[in-house]
């Protein structure tokens, strides 16, 4: 009777996605900071909805009236209210919209403004390297929220200035990251086959080198949206951001100051969001670390 032996089939190995998913979500922390960074982007969609009251509206009667658990707090103002009857939840949810907002949108720009200039010096080399990264190393010198109170000072207070301060102070870290990453990819076989093949320097940058160069980028964007928040945040407590009634977060932590003592609550609740984004785009910044740099990879 012949022997019937059974082919073992082997498994085929993960696609890129399901490897990166397994590298990330292996670091709990990360997993846990991208549920909440989730949790902000919805609440911050929603949060027309979300919001039991209008974020500006306020109430002669329950001026400072304190979270609905502490005596004299009502169920109608979950978190309490300010120091004009505004409700603080409300507020908050409001608040994720715009520092939200600002954190993206400050990413945004110095991510495009410092991929530019990174891939033109990585190419160029020569004096326009060195002019370009000599003025990276000066912005670095600076302390980063004097300089982006400066250049607020100059421009003006209001959000759209702050975001541009806090763009200009967070560009130094794009353009050595893609100038880095560029020399390092430009050496390679592919980078000159594909200019033997006939290339122009436009098509090796952006077709070539620039895909090769977006791991240590998205990292360095996840991390940014953290410092961003916190940059816009400090420049609206110091009533260079975005500017009242606007609820910011740290808008709403300068609108507190006077009643630290007597209603904990309008300054606690803001510092808390400010943390808790801060922390999460931070703990999921290490996960994408740890992701996509094969030298990390567990």
């Amino acid at each position: 009777m012949a022997d019937v032996t059974a082919t073992v089939v082997p498994e085929a190995p993960p696609g890129p996605w399901r490897e990166f998913w397994i590298s990330f979500s292996a670091n709990k922390g990360a997993v846990a900071g991208l549920a909440v960074v989730v949790t902000l982007l919805l609440v911050a969609l929603l949060a027309p909805w979300l919001a039991p009251h209008l974020p500006d509206q306020t109430n002669s009667a329950a001026f400072l009236k304190p979270p609905s658990w502490q005596a004299g707090g009502s169920a109608e103002y979950l978190l309490g209210t300010d120091a004009i009857g505004r409700d603080i939840l409300s507020r908050l949810i409001h608040g994720a919209r715009l520092s939200l907002s600002i954190g993206l949108a400050v990413v945004l720009i110095s991510v495009a403004a410092g991929i530019a200039l990174g891939l033109v010096a990585g190419f160029a080399r020569g004096v326009t390297e060195i002019a370009i990264m000599r003025i990276m190393d000066i912005i670095l010198t600076l302390p980063s929220l004097l300089l982006a109170i400066v250049i607020v000072a100059i421009l003006g207070p209001g959000l759209m200035n702050a975001m541009l301060a806090v763009a200009v102070v967070v560009l130094p870290h794009y353009v050595r990251i893609t100038r880095a990453a560029v020399i390092a990819e430009v050496s390679k076989d592919y980078v000159t086959a594909a200019r033997i093949s006939g290339a122009g320097t436009l098509r090796l940058m952006f077709s070539e080198v620039l895909p090769n160069c977006a791991a240590p980028l998205i990292v360095q964007a996840s991390l940014g949206v953290s410092t961003a928040i916190l940059d816009a945040a400090a420049l609206g407590f110091l009533g260079l951001g975005a500017q009242p009634p606007s609820p910011e977060w740290g808008t709403m932590l300068a609108d507190a100051r006077e009643f630290v003592l007597r209603a904990w609550w309008v300054v606690t609740f803001p510092g808390l969001a400010i943390l808790l984004a801060v922390l999460a785009f931070n703990l999921m910044g290490d996960g994408l670390r740890d992701a996509l740099d094969p030298k990390l990879k567990r």
